[in-house]
């Protein structure tokens, strides 16, 4: 599946789970955020379509995704970013060890 077409899907999958998406410019990263009340995703528009769809997919990741329908292929692609993201987390958090050593 092409990335433009999985993001898509997946702010798709985000505004189903009851977020606004916006694509904004500017020096962040992009992450979600409870704004006066409304969900919100804002994403960056200048970072690479793989990084704004990794932020997509850490949000879907926290409001249980199995209890509504995603495509096979897009669930098969958000499983693979979910591992990627994993495998940053547990670096992460070894070079956290060792700096306390």
């Amino acid at each position: 599946m092409k990335v433009e077409k999985l993001l898509l899907e997946l702010e798709s999958i985000c505004e189903k789970g009851g977020y606004s998406v916006r694509k904004e410019r500017g020096a962040f990263r992009g992450d979600s955020c409870i704004f006066e009340g409304d969900k919100l995703i804002v994403i960056n528009k200048n970072r690479p379509v793989e990084t704004q769809a990794a932020i997509l997919a850490k949000v879907i990741r926290q409001f249980s995704p199995d209890d509504m329908f995603i495509k096979p292929a897009v669930r098969k692609e958000l499983k693979a970013i979910w591992d990627r993201l994993d495998k940053f987390t547990e670096t992460d958090k070894q070079y956290e060890d060792q700096s306390l050593t």
